[in-house]
């Protein structure tokens, strides 16, 4: 969501005559998009706003800081206590409200202001002029805000309650995406499953995902998905929709079923289960994800060795790990925790040897199959080498056939052929024709 309401940002100031720069040395205005989620994005932010204080000044001789996001929505006013050279702070509903704020600021002889950072805007960000990162790739959110309140979350307080987007404007965008050129598109929201529900009185994601498949889009991916809202008729609708790609992230956070309830997520340890046994069931060879938090207050080793063996039962080919991040404002953050912050580590060493033991596994699977690729650049490492993302949602390396620019590649569909299976990426040669 960060990055499409960057993309946003990006697109609004584009609008009215802005150019996008190399580096923030360079900028008259540096726009900071925020997300709150873990204590490490404010420590990330304080730093990099304070480091703007030193940076050389721009042939303009005054550049503004704005920022924006869930840091902006959740501390308002105090960010302007205590970074002192922010000029404009605006609220995860406040986009549009970006360019006159900064003309605010100019005009202000440099005294900072402040967005409206309540939710009373009813417009979607989606509304605004956006500017892609890539041109074979577009972020299309279906819904802003969470009505879930887990008890660790700050998410439902700084993006509000879950309102939708009109059903047939989203698909409205993705028949223009396509023609546009886009190859790929991804579903957001902060639980897609529940789609509908706000707007039309039922969830229609699975409806939906029919809908945006019929539009000639070639891959569809979604994030996130809840398990209490993933319904049978979206888990038939993924089967049964050629572009939904084989791959879905559905967070667990913890295989105890105490600490799930605690957690407030609304589901037991044994409904996730049957849930991934009837997803694989619909779809064989699916590639599961998931986000798991280690160390929430008053985990136990035996609730810990729960999750490790739901890991292993699901058969999680990648996870994001996490050690619980204590977020003010929530009701876990009440809850005391006597556990040693060393026991907490070791039992996240653990689970992270377990997932990449996994991945290395599933990758294994692939050895010697041709899959397909989309392309989206250059390795950071070798500028030879290629980049991109199978179905299943696998990082694949290849280099460009011998006579062929590799730039000519990127955003196109190629064939390659698995010849070195690790546990984070696919390698091997390209094999037939682009497309």
């Amino acid at each position: 969501m960060n990055l499409h309401d960057s993309e946003r940002v990006s697109g609004v100031l584009g609008s009215c005559g802005c150019i996008e720069v190399a580096s923030p040395d360079e900028a008259d205005i540096v726009v900071f998009m925020t997300c709150c989620v873990r204590e490490k994005a404010d420590t990330h932010l304080y730093g990099q706003v304070s480091a703007m204080v030193s940076a050389p000044v721009p042939p303009s001789g005054r550049r503004l800081v704005a920022i924006g996001g869930c840091i902006a929505q959740r501390d308002g006013e105090n960010i302007r206590k205590h970074m002192k050279n922010v000029d404009v702070v605006f609220g995860t509903r406040a986009i549009s409200s970006l360019p006159e704020l900064l003309v605010g600021a100019l005009e202000g002889n440099g005294k900072s202001v402040q967005a409206d950072v309540s939710e009373d805007d009813p417009g979607f960000s989606s509304d605004l002029p956006s500017r892609r990162e890539t041109p074979w790739h577009a972020w299309v959110p279906i819904m802003t805000g969470c009505n879930n309140f887990c008890s660790y979350c700050i998410v439902p307080y700084v993006r509000g309650r879950e309102r939708d987007r009109v059903f047939e404007d989203i698909v409205d965008e993705v028949s223009r995406l396509r023609e546009d050129g886009v190859r790929e598109v991804c579903l957001l929201g902060q639980n897609v499953n529940s789609f509908g529900r706000q707007r039309y009185g039922s969830p229609r994601f699975a409806e939906l995902l029919r809908a945006v498949g019929e539009t000639g889009i070639e891959r569809i991916r979604f994030t996130s998905s809840h398990p209490k809202d993933l319904s049978p008729e979206t888990i038939l609708a993924m089967a049964e929709t050629p572009a939904v790609m084989p791959q879905l992230h559905l967070a667990v956070q913890s295989g105890s079923t105490r600490v799930l309830k605690a957690m407030n997520r609304h589901y037991s340890r044994e409904d996730y289960l049957a849930l991934t046994d009837q997803i694989k069931s619909a779809m064989p060879g699916i590639a599961l994800s998931t986000d798991i938090i280690v160390g929430f207050p008053g985990e136990t080793e035996e609730d810990f060795e729960q999750t490790l063996s739901l890991v292993k039962e699901v058969g999680f080919e990648s996870a994001f790990t996490f050690i619980y991040s204590k977020r003010p404002g929530t009701p876990a953050a009440e809850i005391d925790d006597p556990t040693p912050r060393e026991v907490i580590q070791e039992r996240f060493d653990r689970l992270a040897e377990l997932v990449a033991q996994q991945a290395f596994d599933a990758n294994q699977v692939e050895f010697s199959r041709t899959v397909e690729a989309l392309v989206e650049g250059v390795s950071k490492r070798d500028g030879d080498v290629l980049v991109g993302h199978s179905p299943k949602n696998k990082t694949v390396h290849f280099r460009a056939p011998e006579g062929v620019e590799p730039d000519s590649l990127i955003g196109k569909l190629v064939e390659v052929k698995v010849e070195e299976a690790r546990t984070w990426y696919l390698r091997g040669p390209m094999v037939g024709e682009p497309r």
